[in-house]
């Protein structure tokens, strides 16, 4: 269920970004930060290293942590899609409350930012269906997934969502969790065309299909939604189900190829250029263990 050896990653200055820069960089499972048009932006983020409530638990893979939040620049925009611990981290997210300018969340999720120390004016949040000006030539439009929320023996007492960024030159699906279901393509239609998806390819079942995706299921979701491009996330830094660590990115590549959709896989930490994308690079390979020498016969 975990890599044998330490995940190869790169260090990218984020402070040192030029403001006409267009980048990405994936932190790991559902984490990246974004800048577009001039704007910095984090989603979901969980940099502390564990996605579970209880210390020492479901611990990242080794490699995967090269990032601090002192690496983070201040923050235009953080997005959560819902509350569960692996993209709603309570040690990452307090931490940075005095350097984000406003949280996007569904119905609900402010209440715990507000617990812990947001103030009202940082967060909005927002039902399906709604839209979200917060600067001129930015919009976003808050829209369903289908998945479900809670913290602790609490369930449903807020809204998990997905997000459809559009800023002055590009368009952008942020897609949390989600299982597969017609709201990719309403989405797609009201919405798209993409220049790039997100959508979670790991920590499926066979019995959580209404929940997450199973790998082949995220190729026709962006397909769907009309994509450009397909970023493949929630995988790569927690073992959260009962498959190999690269088992996701392993049938999403192949599922990928076989229908045509381009595919940005970057390393943890590298930074992509968002205005000239380049081919997703097959990383995990290198990571799987050697084939052990063939037994001497005596």
């Amino acid at each position: 269920l975990r890599p044998e050896r330490v995940l190869p990653s790169r260090k990218t200055d984020l402070h040192a970004l030029a403001p006409g820069q267009n980048v990405l960089v994936w932190f790991g499972h559902s984490s990246y930060f974004l800048q577009v048009d001039g704007k910095k932006i984090l989603v979901d983020p969980v940099l502390s290293g564990t996605a579970s409530p209880l210390p020492n638990t479901n611990r990242s893979f080794p490699g995967t942590d090269v990032y601090t939040l002192d690496d983070l620049p201040d923050l235009d925009y953080l997005f959560i899609s819902h509350d569960h611990w692996d993209h709603l981290d309570h040690a990452t997210v307090s931490r940075l409350r005095p350097r984000v300018r406003q949280v996007f969340c569904g119905l609900g999720t402010g209440a715990h930012l507000e617990r812990w120390g947001y103030t009202a004016d940082q967060i909005v949040e927002k039902d399906w269906g709604e839209r979200i000006t917060p600067d001129p030539g930015f919009t976003v439009e808050v829209l369903p997934a289908r998945h479900f929320s809670g913290r602790s023996f609490r369930r449903n007492r807020a809204l998990w969502v997905s997000f459809a960024l559009s800023t002055p030159n590009r368009k952008i699906y942020l897609g949390g969790d989600s299982g597969y279901d017609e709201h990719f393509a309403r989405i797609g239609r009201e919405h798209g065309p993409f220049d790039l998806v997100i959508l979670e390819c790991g920590q499926y079942d066979k019995s959580w299909k209404y929940i997450h995706l199973m790998p082949e299921e995220v190729v026709q979701a962006a397909r769907d939604l009309r994509a450009a491009r397909l970023l493949p996330v929630h995988w790569g830094k927690f073992v959260m189900a009962n498959h190999p660590w690269d088992e996701p990115i392993l049938r999403v590549a192949a599922a990928a190829r076989q229908q045509g959709m381009p595919l940005v896989t970057p390393l943890i930490g590298e930074a992509v250029d968002l205005d000239k994308p380049p081919e997703g690079s097959a990383w995990w390979l290198s990571v799987a263990a050697p084939v052990p020498p063939n037994p001497v016969r005596r």
